[in-house]
């Protein structure tokens, strides 16, 4: 019989829930949305947490009801194509070409270069750190121990002594500045796209291997179960997650009066933190990142090392070579550049996400109607390219054809601008499928009679 697990089991695996999503993006995003936000850092901080935790929990969820191992389990009924396209392109995504690379960037950039000042010390730390993390990915059976016990209780504790600091003492008294950016024209809308920087929606369907993994290891092996330990471990590392960014943006919103030059969330974060402590600051901020990060690291190593040794030739150490020396190489580019590159492609594969996620959720019904689910997915690949054009690096967005496109997808998709010009495509997808299924239905039964 599979078993129930007790609360303790519970916490633990909430605990690598949240030790696996909580990283690079999860510490600099949120802070830096506060310091922006300002007099409309709730609306704001509200549109983040559906994207950055709601999404990531129904993710894991959606993988536990459709009894799917890996986002490619889920997927495969759509289309075997399909499955193995979005698999490799949202592992790579939240792997080797942006998310992997990014935990060391934000690492060195936020904790080391502050301490080891100005020379060409990144590639020896990112050579160090990848070194560091390759020990742990290398021994994949140990992941709810290095994650779940240990780096994510010490990093609560360290982050938990900032926030307690700046709740206790908050750096600035009376009103908070007006919203600057794009927080000025809709505050909750741009929280719900700052949530898709923290790649953890993606993540979450990427994760749910590691995680089923786990809870087999602490001896669920129902299906029926998995998705019940599951949704409680995952609503629990949720809350956890939201708490913690509720933290992070009071702290970027509260900043002015102490740190009126900081630039961004990793600024806003080094200088709270030496406001507070003084010189310790500076590494107490190193030790916060270092945990955040590394913990991170490890998880997307081992999953996405997992998940192609299980689709192409060569073993889950062979992948995970390869991963690590491509991180290693991507990560020297520097965290500018990596943020630049991502936002595109997160912009077509974060709607994708979401359909897949609501297809998830609904999958009782959905797996008798596949029809829907195809045109659904279809509709939302096409209009979700126009995402990924508008959020190209400006020298790319201005050019001719890409600026014609652009226009046109402004003119025809309601809320394109707005960054959710996928949703009626996908509405429209959904229509479409019920009106073919429909058909079918009727040619069958006509089928029938006429013999």
């Amino acid at each position: 019989m599979s078993a129930r697990l007790r609360p303790g089991q519970t916490l633990l695996l909430a605990s690598l829930v949240f030790g696996l999503f909580f990283g690079a993006g999860n510490l600099i995003f949120p802070a830096g949305l506060g310091r922006d936000a300002g007099s409309a850092v709730v609306p704001a901080t509200l549109g983040f947490l559906l994207t950055a935790v709601g999404l990531p929990v129904l993710g894991i969820i959606a993988s536990a009801l459709t009894r799917s191992r890996s986002v490619r389990e889920m997927t495969a009924p759509i289309s075997p194509w399909f499955a193995t396209a979005f698999t490799c392109l949202l592992y790579l995504a939240i792997g080797p070409l942006f998310a992997i690379p990014r935990t060391a960037t934000v690492s060195y950039e936020i904790g080391v270069a502050p301490l080891a000042g100005d020379g060409p010390w990144l590639p020896v730390f990112t050579l160090v750190f990848f070194g560091v993390a390759a020990v742990a990915a290398f021994r994949p059976g140990r992941l709810l121990d290095w994650v779940g016990r240990f780096l994510t209780p010490v990093f609560l504790l360290l982050l938990g002594a900032l926030a307690v600091a700046a709740v206790v003492a908050p750096m600035s008294s009376g009103a908070l500045p007006a919203p600057a950016g794009p927080y000025a024209d809709g505050a909750l809308t741009a929280g719900i796209l700052d949530g898709y920087n923290t790649m953890d929606a993606l993540a979450s369907l990427a994760f749910a291997v590691l995680i089923v993994e786990a809870a087999g290891r602490l001896g669920v092996d129902s299906p029926r179960r998995l998705a019940v330990e599951l949704g409680k471990a995952g609503i629990v590392g949720g809350l956890g997650m939201a708490l913690v960014y509720g933290a992070l943006a009071y702290i970027g919103a509260t900043s002015h009066g102490a740190l009126p030059g900081a630039a961004s969330g990793g600024a806003v974060l080094a200088g709270t933190a030496s406001h507070y402590f003084g010189p310790a600051g500076t590494w107490l901020i190193a030790a916060i990142v270092l945990a955040a990060c590394l913990k991170t690291s490890i998880g997307l190593i081992v999953a996405c090392g997992e998940m192609f040794a299980e689709m192409f030739p060569g073993s889950y150490r062979v992948w995970a070579s390869v991963f690590l020396l491509v991180s290693l190489a991507i990560a020297n580019l520097g965290l500018e550049a990596i943020i630049a590159w991502s936002i595109p492609v997160l912009m077509f594969l974060y709607p994708l996400a979401i359909v897949i996620i609501a297809l998830g959720l609904g999958w009782g019904w959905v797996r008798h109607h596949l029809t829907v689910a195809r045109s659904v997915v279809a509709f939302t690949a096409v209009a979700a390219v126009f995402d990924l054009l508008a959020a190209l690096p400006e020298t790319l967005a201005a050019t001719g054809p890409v600026t014609a496109l652009t226009d046109l997808a402004g003119r025809i998709l309601p809320w394109y601008e707005n960054g959710f010009g996928w949703v009626v495509p996908a509405l429209v997808g959904l229509v479409v499928g019920l009106v073919l299924e429909a058909a079918r239905g009727r040619g069958r039964s006509a089928a029938v009679a006429d013999a």
